[in-house]
């Protein structure tokens, strides 16, 4: 039986009885402000704190500075420390972005992974890693060869993906297809603020609970609420909340 990698995620382990199948890739989609680079972050920080696990932050978007920023804003003590000694490398895309070319970006990647004794990855965001191609086949392919790459280096990844539709079932990608699990994180707007909530869509070779769950973002990071939402994305209760 496989192992079960933790994402430190209160609540969310429960959901997936346990965690994430080890050397598995899991594709993480949400619109933007909805939490999912703070869960990798988190997903990170928690692998170096509890089960010292090295992983590699992988950036198309933010500098190392914004992440280490991020970091702190949601109180993940120690993040400085474990990015200074090496525990958590950050690629950012300074460095991702220094070529246009795509060999040259994964050569830097492979590099870093192949070099160290990594378990965890977390590439953000695979919006802007696919813009690397032009051709839908061009991305089957190397997003499966990437994910090959990753498994064969031992490493359990999750894979952010930048989403522009409220309802995760009106954008299913090729990627999502191609990957071993999907998390969705989804925001509802209220008078107040916004209601946040997760969903757990797939997992290969796991059972998991596939109701939607209510989440939030405080200090510590992102908790999961055990109580379902009370509504399902297919429809059906009279109690869901509007999207």
């Amino acid at each position: 039986m496989s192992e079960l990698v933790s994402t430190g995620v209160e609540g969310l382990d429960s959901i997936l009885t346990g965690g994430i199948t080890e050397r598995s890739t899991v594709l993480v989609s949400g619109n933007p402000g909805t939490g999912k680079s703070i869960f990798g972050i988190q997903y990170l920080h928690h692998g170096v704190s509890e089960h010292d696990e090295r992983g590699v932050y992988v950036s198309f978007e933010e500098d190392e500075a914004d992440i280490r920023g991020a970091a702190e804003s949601v109180g993940f003590d120690g993040f400085d420390e474990m990015v200074d000694d090496g525990d958590i490398v950050i690629l950012d895309k300074r460095e991702m972005l220094r070529e246009t070319d795509f060999s040259t970006a994964v050569d830097r990647l492979l590099d870093t992974i192949e070099d160290g004794d990594f378990d965890r990855l977390v590439l953000d965001s695979l919006s802007m890693f696919q813009l690397f191609f032009d051709a839908e086949q061009e991305k089957r392919t190397y997003l499966l060869k990437f994910s090959d790459i990753l498994k064969a280096n031992g490493l359990t990844s999750l894979l952010i993906n930048e989403q522009g539709a409220v309802f995760p079932d009106t954008e299913v990608g090729l990627e999502n297809f191609l990957t071993d699990g999907n998390i969705y994180f989804i925001q509802t707007p209220t008078d107040s603020g916004v209601n946040r909530y997760v969903w757990v869509a797939k997992m290969r070779k796991q059972d998991i609970d596939t109701d939607i769950f209510p989440m939030e973002i405080g200090q510590g990071g992102i908790t999961v609420h055990e109580r379902a939402g009370g509504f399902s994305m297919m429809g059906g209760s009279d109690d869901q909340p509007s999207f």
